[in-house]
């Protein structure tokens, strides 16, 4: 049996985790579903049998899903942020999530079903607000503020005046 990671990030769900580690599985590279645990006996949200927790990796993180109840929620506190290559893989993840029953929302920020968020970032915006010309970034940085999904295009042209 392999060593588990010394760090896992733990995510709460209200039931549906392991629906939401499967579409993680399906959407992302370098991700899988690892186990996935029944409970032994009855718990406060469910029943002996029923699925606890979800051992998962999304893009190489280890993840564990517990299916914990309705008493937390995600918030916009805690997000996975997507860097993207091209406006091709910042479009399929976009609307892969927002797709299935996700929403959009602004600067690249979009949230699952599940209600977990997500920043799908071009490594051109992050070039782009980074660049040495302080203009030339405000450019940019004033473009994204007015996209929900991050248009790369518009934001090389905003960067170059």
């Amino acid at each position: 049996m392999a060593m588990p990671a010394k760090n896992t990030i733990c995510l709460w769900y209200d039931g549906g985790a392991e629906e939401a580690a499967r579409f993680y599985a399906a959407t992302f590279p370098d991700s899988s579903v690892d186990a996935v645990y029944r409970a032994p006996g009855d718990f406060p949200s469910g029943k002996k049998g029923d699925v606890l927790t979800v051992s998962f990796t999304v893009i190489g993180v280890p993840c564990l899903g517990i299916n914990g109840g309705p008493a937390f929620r995600h918030s916009e506190a805690f997000s996975f942020q997507i860097a993207t290559a091209d406006q091709a893989e910042t479009d399929r993840y976009w609307n892969a999530i927002v797709g299935n029953g996700g929403q959009e929302s602004a600067c690249g920020w979009c949230k699952d079903k599940w209600g977990l968020s997500w920043q799908i970032t071009p490594l051109a915006l992050t070039r782009a607000i980074g660049d040495a010309d302080p203009a030339a970034a405000k450019r940019a940085f004033d473009a994204m503020m007015t996209m929900r999904k991050i248009d790369i295009a518009a934001i090389e042209a905003a960067r170059r005046g």
